[in-house]
């Protein structure tokens, strides 16, 4: 029995594999267009494979001409944290290839211009944790700005509105006063970028009403790159926002929770209504809008100035963002008539949205509850 429920699966998980090698040589793709010419006409694609390995992530064979990535990490960690390691991957063939790293050790100076030259994490090896594992990590205890935060956002789970309110903003306040502190002593610090949302060929409204949101109010950048949509076999984009690990871990929990909340109301809101995915959409911009509205409103007015300021003299993210997009255009989006009347309700629903801390992966079905961070 066991045997042959195997072998029903068998032509399925070899489907999804080819989806993933197809995924991986469009990545490669995308890599070798951020390239100079000089680079490029050097840099030959090469053969792509998943293996069992439970030691590291993946591995550049040079004789074989092969990158290796392994099933664990493609099936158990998002397409974030394999791009990752695909990229210190191809820092070791181009490395080898194209810069001539010959008699130099693995990860030797001409690995770490490779890794530059490819916006590569030297770093994304076996010995290191998945990119998804770091973001999402409950993080060190003795970072006592995240464990303030986390504590305040578990009070706002109290059934008591006022109390709920009062924690949340709270916690809004603290994060704005570290940014500003942090900013303000122009102290070092190191940058990160993450996927939040799933790669898509398609984005509706409310996902850049969302991103504008987490630029706005949660000291990150955000930028539409292109991204591998697992599910349709072919390259689409996805939000990739950058920061400080702790900024980036706090905005992809908004982010995540805002998406479920309103999936959330919008199943109990469509009930008994004959409303199409279009009016999803103004439900959602409305809530995102509300609960946007709800924030600025409890930012003083000197606090909102201080705010626009550090936002635009952050040099150290600015350098980091520069050098991440090389090459970066302005998206226009097209001008959409909406149901003012939904548009209205979402609103409504957004000015009492509460951001709590999730206590697990799996709730009770109430589509709120999610991982920690």
């Amino acid at each position: 029995m066991l045997n042959s429920q195997r072998q029903k699966e068998t032509p399925i998980q070899e489907e999804l594999e080819r989806h993933i090698l197809h995924g991986l040589s469009c990545e490669w793709d995308q890599v070798r267009w951020q390239l100079s010419l000089k680079h490029q006409e050097r840099f030959r694609k090469p053969l792509f494979s998943l293996r069992d390995m439970k030691r590291r992530w993946g591995y550049w064979h040079g004789e074989r001409r092969e990158i290796c990535i392994s099933r664990n990490l493609v099936f158990e960690h998002c397409w974030a944290s394999v791009r990752e390691v695909l990229l210190h991957e191809l820092a070791h063939q181009f490395a080898e290839e194209v810069l001539g790293a010959d008699g130099q050790s693995a990860h030797g100076p001409t690995f770490q211009r490779a890794c530059y030259l490819l916006r590569a994490d030297p770093r994304a090896s076996g010995s290191c944790s998945a990119l998804d594992k770091r973001v999402h990590a409950s993080g060190n205890p003795e970072d006592k700005f995240m464990v303030r935060v986390k504590k305040l956002m578990a009070l706002a789970q109290s059934k008591n509105q006022h109390e709920a309110e009062a924690a949340m903003a709270k916690a809004h306040e603290l994060i704005k006063k570290y940014n500003m502190k942090l900013l303000a002593n122009d102290e070092n610090r190191d940058f990160v970028s993450f996927f939040v949302g799933k790669p898509a060929l398609r984005h509706f409204r409310e996902d850049y009403a969302l991103s504008n949101l987490l630029l706005e109010f949660y000291f990150v950048y955000g930028i539409w790159v292109p991204a591998y949509v697992l599910e349709k076999g072919k390259m689409g984009r996805v939000l990739e926002i950058s920061g400080t690990i702790q900024n980036v871990k706090i905005a992809s929990y908004i982010h995540d929770f805002v998406q479920r909340f309103i999936d959330f109301q919008w199943n109990n809101y469509k009930k008994d209504k004959r409303l199409n995915r279009y009016r999803k959409t103004d439900f959602a911009v409305g809530i995102i809008e509300g609960f946007r509205s709800k924030l600025q409103m409890r930012i003083p007015r000197k606090t909102k100035e201080n705010l626009a300021v550090i936002k635009l003299k952050d040099p150290l993210l600015k350098k980091y963002v520069r050098y991440k997009y090389p090459r970066t255009a302005a998206m226009k989006l097209g001008t959409l008539r909406n149901d003012k009347t939904v548009l209205n309700d979402g609103i409504g629903i957004g000015k009492e949205l509460v951001i709590y801390r999730g206590i697990e992966e799996k709730g009770n079905g109430n589509g709120l509850l999610i991982g920690q961070w």
